[in-house]
């Protein structure tokens, strides 16, 4: 028979046990609305916004390789990052090739004209290398968050 001294550390190693670890069917909770955060992203109630997507496909007129095409490509990262540092580009990389579909722009930009001002300071637009098809999009808001964390997962950036 258990002493009420024994019997209470046993309640009480239960208590730990039962608030300490988590059932494992536990959901995780869910994120709550942060107000100021969907502002800086320029959500609407919906938690999107509207983007322009831009799908970069190979020209007829690629720039032969050499030290003009690695400055071209230099000049095409360096872009990049002034655009995402603007806030004007939420996401970009490469695609497979497939159908000369080179790569991706995501602008933070509702309007095709102001993305088309964007692109044309590309360097792989503005020498032919690539040619740009605009497409109006709607998605989240999140994707302007992809900049800021980039960063905490590339080992290796550009």
């Amino acid at each position: 028979m258990l002493t009420p001294a024994l019997r209470s550390f046993g309640m009480f190693l239960l208590y730990l046990l039962a608030t300490a670890i988590p059932p494992a069917h536990a959901e995780p909770a869910a994120p709550t609305y942060d107000p100021a955060l969907a502002a800086a992203v320029g959500a609407d109630d919906n938690g999107m916004r509207r983007y322009v997507l831009v799908i970069l496909k190979s020209s007829a007129t690629p720039v032969p390789a050499g030290p003009a095409r690695d400055e071209m490509f230099k000049g095409h990262f360096g872009n990049m990052k002034r655009l995402a540092a603007e806030g004007k580009l939420a996401l970009a990389g490469p695609l497979d090739g497939v159908d000369g579909w080179r790569g991706l722009f995501i602008l933070a930009v509702s309007d095709i004209e102001e993305a088309r001002a964007l692109v044309a300071t590309d360097p792989v637009v503005a020498q032919g290398e690539m040619v740009p098809e605009f497409h109006k999009y709607y998605g989240s808001a999140a994707l302007m968050l992809v900049n800021d964390n980039h960063a905490a997962v590339a080992k290796n950036p550009f």
